[in-house]
């Protein structure tokens, strides 16, 4: 069979309050009609990205976190492995992504956790998405990290915030990365523990965006930089920036997905 045209993964990298800049991308990327095979995100990318699989409308989420008090979904409690347990959160995001499994995916999404007995990265695309999602976004020492099979699962971000290598390894014929953090004119700003361990996080992980950003064939960086990991409360602001980034990207992604219509009709 010919193929019709080329396999695009998105790839939506972690950046916790600075992920919802991905809303933005998505809006416009449906809006122009940029179709898209498959999701990896991490953290906050795997949020937005299973959120956006399973069927929630954009433009409703949009507007929803901009009058959500996130802070109601935090049952802080006396650490032992974390910060917040982790129930509040998961019972939303059950609710937001009717309680769909990764097979009832459209498109497919493979979300980035990390197992701590390991060391490993571990790539989820089975069973319940909340629970993926809610491995994925496990920042270590603030949320309780979540118990698979012989895994203990914590943040993506902790060993690949940006997968741009999955996507290779599946042989996408064109990736689309969105970098939430590494963006020009980053401010880092430390006020409290949840800073420090985000603001640690992003230092450890610099050198390996370095290293894949090149293998992205669009990179999409909103400019996001102005705000910290937990300013959730700016969600409006944060998800204009996305937009933004990702109309300044339109042009060339269309070229790209042009350009590989050529060359395999040549061939």
């Amino acid at each position: 069979m010919e193929k019709c045209g080329p396999k695009v993964a998105l790839v939506l990298g972690a950046g916790s309050a600075r992920g919802l800049a991905h809303i933005g991308v998505l809006q416009v990327l449906t809006d122009h009609h940029i179709p898209f095979h498959l999701i990896i995100g991490c953290s906050m990318g795997a949020m937005i990205g299973g959120l956006y699989s399973c069927g929630t409308d954009l433009k409703m989420l949009d507007k929803m976190l901009q009058h959500m008090d996130v802070n109601t979904f935090f049952d802080v409690r006396i650490p032992r492995y974390g910060f917040i347990a982790g129930k509040k959160i998961s019972s939303f995001l059950k609710l937001m992504t009717k309680n769909k499994n990764f097979e009832d995916l459209d498109p497919p999404v493979i979300m980035v956790a990390t197992d701590l007995i390991s060391g490993q990265e571990v790539q989820l695309n089975s069973g319940l998405v909340a629970d993926g999602i809610r491995a994925s976004i496990s920042i270590p020492g603030i949320f309780h990290p979540v118990k698979l099979d012989e895994m203990i699962l914590v943040d993506g971000a902790v060993t690949n915030r940006l997968p741009i290598d999955i996507a290779r390894s599946l042989e996408a014929d064109i990736t689309i990365a969105v970098d939430v953090t590494f963006c020009e004119g980053k401010q880092v700003n430390i006020n409290n523990t949840l800073d420090v361990i985000l603001t640690s996080l992003d230092i450890m992980q610099k050198q390996q965006f370095d290293l894949v950003c090149d293998q992205a064939d669009i990179l999409i960086q909103p400019e996001v930089g102005g705000f910290s990991s937990r300013e959730f409360d700016n969600a409006g602001k944060i998800i204009q920036l996305g937009r933004e980034a990702a109309e300044k990207k339109i042009p060339e992604i269309i070229g790209q997905i042009k350009k590989y219509g050529e060359q395999n009709t040549a061939n």
